[in-house]
């Protein structure tokens, strides 16, 4: 699993992905459009589409969005989605590093959950030419919270313990000011941090966590293990047959410069 291209990782796991992976605070979206990024009339390339989160929410605040992803069972999932919406949604089987779309069309180019998958140079050499001269770019994480509460600290050790590569693909690590600084040319870009949470049974949290590339699936020597110990740890912490995960949607925002 872990020499898997970044194009293919979730291509097993897309049922889990679109069932039980969280969404976007609507004041994400007041925020963008405050902003004169979203909303009608607003073109939109949403790069590294997956299946279409974010894309959907997009589409229902009035833009036309061009959903970039290469990984075609996501973009599958991600037609099917938002096929029959109302709104413009155009989906390319394309990358980060060569969407294909046209020089200077859009106000806005954002990534959700994705840009720790690009080669960033080159990701940023691209969106440069597909932006208007006034256009923006956002990328934008769902953070899981690791140590806010006793249950989600025990969730974060059984990752850990079971995970097959998630060191090397904790997203994380970038969403700091100094990180993506390098991506945006300048250190004067925008951020903001909203709260989000999903509140799942035993079923969803297993979905939650089997949608994620670096853990085990089915017939995995520590499948069995891995699904032991997070019974264990759901009994322990779960009220109401519920427990909460907790997520900081972080969003950094600006020009290219």
């Amino acid at each position: 699993m872990s020499e898997a291209k970044p194009t293919e990782r979730f291509s097993d796991r897309v049922a889990d992905y679109v069932k039980y992976r969280p969404g976007y605070p609507n004041e994400l979206l007041d925020l963008l459009e405050d902003e004169g990024l979203v909303g009608p009339g607003r073109r939109v390339a949403d790069v590294g589409a997956g299946t279409g989160i974010f894309t959907k929410m997009l589409v229902e605040r009035g833009c036309e969005v061009w959903a970039v992803e290469p990984n075609q069972p996501m973009r599958t999932a991600m037609d099917t989605q938002i096929c029959g919406m109302k709104g413009s949604c155009y989906t390319v089987d394309a990358t980060a590093e060569h969407t294909t779309l046209p020089d200077g069309r859009f106000d806005l180019v954002c990534a959700a959950q994705a840009y720790h998958w690009f080669d960033p140079e080159a990701a940023r050499r691209e969106f440069g030419r597909i932006l208007k001269p006034e256009g923006q770019v956002a990328l934008i994480w769902n953070s899981r919270r690791k140590s806010s509460t006793p249950f989600l600290e025990e969730f974060e050790q059984l990752i850990v313990r079971f995970g097959t590569d998630y060191d090397a693909v904790d997203h994380t690590r970038l969403e700091v000011r100094e990180k993506l600084a390098p991506f945006f040319g300048h250190d004067d870009f925008q951020y903001a941090v909203f709260d989000n949470a999903q509140v799942l049974d035993f079923d969803g949290l297993r979905g939650r966590l089997e949608s994620c590339s670096y853990i085990p699936q089915a017939g995995h020597a520590d499948y069995e293990a891995m699904i032991e110990a997070l019974r264990e740890v759901f009994e322990r912490f779960e009220e109401d047959g519920t427990v909460v995960v907790e997520y900081d949607t972080r969003v950094f925002w600006g020009r290219l410069s």
